[in-house]
């Protein structure tokens, strides 16, 4: 009989790899987030295996966020917006698409709804002092 140690890795391993199955459907999908369900599967790896973890930091497209979210635990405001803005026009022009049919575009904007609530509920980033330096060279006016 396994131990609920080793049940406890493979429902990790299970939660991550399903994390990961919604991440990707997010990208093509209105409303549905990608970051927050690449941040999942990767702390459930982290906690269940180290081999998945290690890939997931080192994948060339979903890496550099998770690797961004190990160092700094919150996202650049800018990042936010962006996402935030993107998802919008996705799911304004999907809800659009299916004029005459109210239930699924009231699906659709609740899960855009949804997935910008999450987006604003990560923890938004301090600017750096670097970040400011920058800033004050592009305006030389105070």
């Amino acid at each position: 009989m396994p131990s609920s140690r080793h049940f406890k890795r493979w429902a990790l391993v299970a939660a991550g790899l399903l994390s990961l199955v919604l991440a990707v459907l997010g990208v093509v999908l209105p409303g549905l987030p990608t970051t927050p369900f690449v941040l999942l599967a990767a702390a459930c790896f982290a906690k269940a295996s180290p081999r998945l973890h290690h890939w997931l930091v080192n994948h060339r497209q979903l890496g550099p966020m998770v690797r961004d979210w190990e160092a700094h635990r919150s996202l650049p405001l800018r990042i936010k917006w962006l996402s935030t803005t993107l998802m919008t026009t996705m799911v304004l022009l999907s809800a659009w698409q299916f004029r005459g049919k109210p239930w699924l575009q009231v699906s659709l904007l609740t899960l855009g709804a949804v997935g910008a609530w999450v987006v604003w509920r990560i923890p938004t980033r301090q600017p750096t002092a670097k970040q400011d330096a920058n800033t004050s060279h592009s305006n030389p006016h105070p």
